[in-house]
């Protein structure tokens, strides 16, 4: 018989281009004028449960998740990206449904002297 209390690891729910004003940087012109950040995030759970009874109190609300990110990313300023996704992955984590969460956070405009595409920094965190 399948122990059915272990998560699903292919399902999963997933937020992109999550676009957030912060101030997060490890210079001081960074921090004083802030910058547009750009979050991703999966989360994986078992979602077996929200799809067979269709009630939304049975999966990740999304748009819950969402503002969870936002609220970090517009909060207190870190020198470090990787220190917001961190603390962003800490906080999704606190779903006790969730077996694992991926958080990207992208710094579009990073003080880079060179052309370039995007820098972003991934984070996961397991049960």
């Amino acid at each position: 018989m399948a122990d059915t209390s272990v998560p699903r690891a292919r399902d999963r729910i997933t937020l992109t281009g999550l676009r957030v004003f912060g101030r997060h940087g490890v210079f001081d012109d960074e921090k004083r004028d802030g910058q547009e950040f750009v979050v991703d995030i999966t989360a994986w759970l078992d979602l077996t449960s929200a799809a067979a009874s269709d009630e939304l109190t049975e999966t990740l609300h999304y748009g819950e998740l969402a503002q969870l990110a936002a609220d970090i990313v517009a909060g207190e300023p870190y020198d470090l990206i990787e220190s917001v996704a961190g603390r962003i992955a800490d906080e999704v984590m606190t779903d006790e449904r969730l077996s694992a969460v991926e958080v990207t956070v992208h710094k579009p405009a990073a003080p880079i002297p060179l052309t370039f595409a995007d820098v972003a920094v991934t984070v996961g965190r397991n049960r």
